[in-house]
């Protein structure tokens, strides 16, 4: 999980950060995007690609990593901005806002994904990088656990479309709420299809 990192250590670059996004694909709620520098060396066990592990583990590596970075940043981009510059550019906007918040200048970023938007400073992007880079999957995990945080609170002011079960996503239950409830603001309009809203 170190290979990408230990690459750019051996160049002389210390300051490695790992990029990784959660909730590219639901219809509510952000998109939410993580940033985090981990210590030369660092080696956090369990560390692995946010989707393979129970929420308890998330949960506890969640404080482990933020405890332990250098430096990490956690930033959401809403879905008024998401229906505006669409889900693509949303999702690099909170990237790009994320590393621009670390508070320090990585040396070299590691981007989950092939979208090959540029960044600012030397960048490499991996396809399925949560699953190669502890700091992809150390940021992976940051970003879930906060956007699942951030839905489960979603849930208290929208009790009727069970945000915190299924976290926004797709679902038969969450589009027969939208059916039955209508479309939120903080729901996605550009995602309501047809299917979505029951008109197919």
């Amino acid at each position: 999980m170190l290979e990408f990192e230990e690459k750019f250590y051996k160049e002389g670059k210390i300051l490695i950060a790992g990029v990784d996004e959660a909730g590219r694909g639901p219809l509510a709620g952000p998109v939410c995007a993580a940033a985090v520098i981990l210590p030369k060396g660092l080696i956090i066990e369990g560390v692995n690609d946010s989707k393979k592990l129970t929420e308890k583990k998330r949960d506890l590596l969640f404080d482990e990593i933020k405890e332990n970075a250098v430096a990490y940043s956690i930033q959401f981009v809403y879905p008024d901005i998401i229906d505006e510059i669409n889900i693509r550019q949303a999702t690099h906007k909170a990237m790009a806002d994320a590393v621009k918040n670390l508070g320090v200048s990585p040396e070299h970023v590691l981007i989950d994904g092939n979208d090959n938007i540029p960044f600012d400073i030397p960048y490499t992007y991996i396809v399925k990088g949560d699953a190669k880079s502890q700091t992809i999957a150390a940021a992976s995990i940051l970003a879930k656990v906060s956007r699942d945080r951030l839905m489960v609170e979603l849930d208290k002011e929208y009790p009727e479309y069970g945000f915190a079960k299924h976290k926004g996503y797709g679902t038969k239950a969450h589009m027969e709420a939208i059916q039955k409830f209508g479309v939120t603001k903080v729901h996605r309009k550009s995602f309501m299809t047809d299917k979505v809203l029951g008109k197919a």
